[in-house]
């Protein structure tokens, strides 16, 4: 149980996951951060350098989220966090690297879980050798089983979980795509992440997905235009030990190596497949209509799926789950009497960026990277809609969360560039907002400051992408991750943004340590908010995979 409002509690896995990866992997995590912050030869004050080093009492509790977006999302996010990741020269040489080993906690959603799924069940290797594949890889077939018993629901978002496996799941080569001899990802599970190599030495920031619930009788005033599901409904997070929500209205959880069961059933495993998952997270097809689509002109596909079903009234163009919440909160939760979860993409109501678990004040982030490569605009670039859309859901839960001040229209984003240069949102701490983490949002927003045309801003619907193009996106991302704001327009980087940014890590740590901020740390106003953007001015998936994971020939 997640415990009542005011009393969140995290599972005990979870906090000795966190804790042991807090005390023996991220404090040489942020002294290798430092190390590369202080070789770009900028200044650091020395209270950032003290909490960076572990000499203070002090740490910082950091969280990375990835959007959705589909595959332009997993690609960009890749491209950022390789950015991030200490194992990279490159990274390092711009003074970033390490922030990835750095991190508590990291969640993604649709595009973005694909990401993160692929990563975990990889046992966390650099995003080069993710998306291309180890020099003389050979196919690993160690893994075999299905999905699930077949007296489940069969819905499209089990073939989708199953194209999933074929492009983010260990198994699948060019040579072996259409061979169904092999597993292709099947019997691995997201629960068995806890025992891989990368969750028992910690090296993996603890991985959350996150997924929409549309429920009977909810309601539709709360649906934002444009969008599918209120952002009044709860969302569901899965990680490697519980699935479940810590929003007042359910307050919940059950432990992912159940998931099948219901409160009043025999336990079952093997439900919580890992494509299954991650294609839960990214079910959009409601979006089309396609339960009714299919009843009018795919016929031979409904009666298929109909054979699989063991019971009429499912929604084809959803995830079913076994509701393991029957009966629970039948007064604030409107699934509670249903015997099925519907789950659906999790960025449906709106908030495509999953910041909802990182505010979740048990977990006490204290500072967030918010990387949005969602399509909000016409030229496939993001707009910072997602954060407004959390800005209103957090106000409605307000006992539950809180969230740092970001613009109210999409205006005011537009008006001030806030997609296109790296935004703090937060920086001034209150005794009324101290809990609030701060906001550092990284857009996939715009092209970049050196001049490049943008490479990054495919359209969600591209179906096909080879290598070539693949390395390009990241490479366009790392560039946007790790320019900051130049100063002008002959300028295509800001040399202060690595220290800026490891202003910000530490800056709620700081707060703790009753520091105050000098230096690079110092903020920048902008209508009566803590804006900083620098120290200056303060889904579908290819369609076959080569040698690695992503890549398509």
């Amino acid at each position: 149980m997640a415990g009542s409002l005011g009393n969140q509690s995290l599972s005990t896995s979870e906090t000795a996951y966190v804790q042991a990866r807090r005390s023996q992997v991220i404090p040489q995590a942020l002294k290798t951060y430092l190390s590369n912050v202080e070789a770009t030869n900028v200044t650091l004050p020395s209270y950032v350098s003290s909490i960076l080093s572990g000499s203070s009492s002090e740490t910082p509790n950091f969280g990375i989220a990835t959007s959705g977006g589909g595959y332009r999302a997993a690609i960009f996010g890749a491209g950022v966090l390789n950015a991030l990741d200490g194992r990279n020269a490159s990274s390092n040489s711009a003074g970033l690297g390490g922030l990835l080993q750095a991190a508590t906690y990291t969640t993604g959603l649709s595009g973005g879980s694909w990401l993160l799924t692929s990563l975990a069940q990889a046992n966390f290797p650099t995003i080069q050798e993710l998306v291309f594949g180890y020099p003389n890889a050979t196919v690993d077939n160690a893994l075999n089983g299905g999905k699930v018993p077949r007296w489940f629901p069969v819905t499209l978002a089990d073939f989708w979980a199953r194209v999933l496996a074929r492009h983010f799941v260990n198994g699948t080569f060019s040579s072996n795509f259409f061979d169904e001899s092999y597993a292709h990802g099947a019997g691995i599970l997201f629960s068995s992440l806890a025992q891989s190599e990368s969750f028992a030495s910690y090296t993996t920031p603890f991985p959350i997905l996150v997924s929409d619930i549309s429920s009977p009788g909810q309601n539709t005033s709360n649906i934002i235009q444009g969008d599918f599901v209120p952002i009044s409904n709860p969302l569901v997070e899965f990680n490697v030990y519980e699935m479940g929500s810590f929003d007042p209205m359910l307050s919940a959880f059950t432990p992912t190596k159940y998931l099948g069961t219901t409160n009043n059933s025999v336990c079952i495993t093997n439900f919580d497949q890992l494509s299954l998952v991650a294609g839960t997270s990214s079910e959009v097809f409601n979006e089309y209509n396609l339960t009714n689509t299919i009843s009018s002109t795919l016929g031979s596909v409904l009666s298929l799926l109909n054979s699989l079903l063991p019971e009429s009234g499912i929604e084809l163009d959803s995830a079913p789950y076994p509701n393991p919440f029957y009966g629970v909160a039948p007064g604030t939760f409107l699934s509670s009497n249903q015997t099925y979860l519907t789950l659906l993409d999790g960025g449906e109501d709106g908030q495509a960026i999953p910041l909802q678990p990182l505010l979740v004040k048990a977990r006490g982030v204290d500072t967030i990277l918010a990387i949005d490569a969602n399509f909000d605009v016409t030229n496939n670039f993001a707009d910072g809609s997602s954060l407004i859309a959390t800005q209103n859901r957090t106000t409605m839960l307000s006992s539950a969360y809180s969230f740092p001040p970001v613009p109210t229209s999409l205006g005011e984003f537009t008006a001030q560039n806030l997609s296109t240069r790296p935004t703090f949102f937060g920086c001034n701490v209150t005794s009324a907002n101290e809990t609030t983490p701060l906001l550092i949002y990284l857009a996939n927003g715009g092209p970049p400051h050196n001049g490049e045309a943008s490479v990054t801003n495919t359209s969600t619907t591209q179906v096909a992408y080879d290598s070539s193009q693949i390395q390009a996106m990241l490479d366009q991302a790392f560039v946007i991750a790790t320019q900051g704001y130049p100063a002008s327009s002959n300028m295509t980087t800001d040399p202060e943004w690595p220290a800026c940014l490891a202003c910000a890590i530490v800056d709620r740590a700081g707060e703790r340590a009753g520091q105050t901020r000098s230096g690079s740390a110092v903020d920048a106003k902008s209508g009566g908010e803590a804006i900083v953007t620098s120290p200056r001015v303060g889904w579908v998936l290819t369609l076959a995979v080569a040698i690695g994971i992503w890549a398509s020939v």
